[in-house]
């Protein structure tokens, strides 16, 4: 059983992971478990590995020297570090928008950095099919390490 944490603030995300469990049902008969983070949720000691996907919401600037901070997506951050969940999480996969250069993906590339679990793919927008079996390939393999 896999199980994917996320947070959706547009819906790319959301959309993606439906797509992605949607994928790994029908192709391969696998079920994967999904809980969305939110700012409303109930935080809960994790116990079993679980993958995060997370998008890239930041305050403006150029993501090099300025506009790297976090916004919209901090739940997330707050529930990894709830009780330490974070030791649970196999890895992240980021999304973002390719137009913003340096910005693309950062929040995710921050996690990685943040929790010291590993950055292990990427997807713009709402992804296309190809990145849906290129990301459920990634998890899979990173899932039987």
């Amino acid at each position: 059983m896999m199980k994917i944490l996320y947070i959706s603030i547009s819906g790319n995300t959301r959309s993606f992971v439906k797509r992605l469990v949607d994928y790994a049902d029908t192709q391969y008969d696998v079920q994967i478990e999904v809980q969305e983070i939110h700012e409303n949720s109930s935080f809960e000691d994790e116990t079993e590995p679980f993958f995060t996907f997370v998008p890239t919401y930041l305050d403006g600037g150029n993501g090099v020297d300025n506009g790297d901070t976090e916004i919209l997506t901090e739940t997330m951050r707050e529930y990894l570090d709830y009780h330490g969940n974070y030791r649970y999480c196999l890895g992240v996969v980021g999304s973002g928008n390719k137009n913003f250069n340096h910005q693309y993906c950062l929040t995710a590339k921050q996690y990685a950095e943040k929790f010291g679990f590993p950055f292990l793919a990427d997807y713009e927008l709402r992804g296309t099919q190809e990145d849906i079996e290129r990301v459920y390939r990634i998890l899979v393999d990173t899932a039987k390490d």
